[in-house]
């Protein structure tokens, strides 16, 4: 006790043991982040309409002059219609493909979104889905302008699964090589190099499957092309999701 009455601590009581406490940074929920840079895609879309211009008047052209090609024969129309079809679709989504990571390079913003407290995929999600609203958009515009110029009704409910199948496969694989091919020189010229072998078993699928349903053959003929659309989605989608975090931090 010290003279003023007051005692003093021993040293295991004077010694307390201090923790230290982890900050833990803020983690964004996940489809809340995915939802966000898609919407920011698509947002900044509709302001600048750049991309989605350009294949626009891509498909358009690209529409016309098949038209014009086989204006006289209507029995080629209908046998090649599907193949104008995919074909449109395939090379219309290259533009906007070229384009999924490239901008964010080019502003100087892909670092900041690596950079962000959330999965990596979730950055894969949200541009894939950005890049599919995109496609499916362009596919919209296609199938009618194809129903007008063709004459042949495309607007309907299996061919519609197709498109939206295929579309789901090609934006998938090709968001994927996209964030591989960013940071070449040549990114532009790349991609398709790239993309097109890999993508070939979605195009021959959607084709063979969208012709079957043109041509109203029986279920045996169009749904094992729909079954192989769906495994092929599933095999890229698991792919992607595992090797988009190894491919960007190359």
């Amino acid at each position: 006790m010290s003279a003023q009455g007051e005692t003093t601590p021993t040293t295991a009581e004077a010694v307390v043991p201090v923790r230290r406490v982890k900050v833990r940074r803020p983690v964004t929920a996940y489809w809340h982040a995915v939802a966000a840079i898609a919407w920011k895609d698509v947002r900044a879309e509709i302001r600048s309409r750049e991309l989605i211009n350009s294949m626009l008047l891509f498909t358009l052209m690209t529409v016309m002059i098949f038209s014009l090609a086989l204006e006289l024969d209507s029995n080629a129309r209908q046998t090649t219609v599907t193949g104008v079809l995919w074909v449109t679709i395939v090379f219309a989504g290259l533009l906007g493909l070229s384009r999924s990571l490239a901008s964010e390079k080019d502003k100087g913003s892909l670092d900041g979104l690596l950079l962000a407290p959330i999965a990596r995929s979730a950055l894969f999600f949200g541009k894939m889905i950005g890049n599919l609203l995109f496609v499916l958009v362009i596919a919209l515009v296609l199938m009618v302008l194809l129903t007008v110029l063709f004459n042949i009704t495309l607007l309907r409910p299996l061919l519609v699964l197709l498109v939206v199948l295929g579309s789901i496969g090609f934006t998938t694989i090709g968001t994927l090589l996209s964030s591989m091919s960013v940071h070449a020189r040549s990114r532009e010229t790349l991609l398709p190099i790239l993309l097109m072998p890999v993508v070939l078993p979605i195009v021959i699928s959607a084709v063979r499957g969208s012709t079957a349903v043109l041509n109203e053959m029986p279920s045996q003929d169009w749904l094992p092309w729909v079954q192989l659309l769906f495994m092929a989605d599933v095999i890229y989608i698991a792919a992607s999701y595992a090797l988009f975090d190894y491919v960007v931090e190359e």
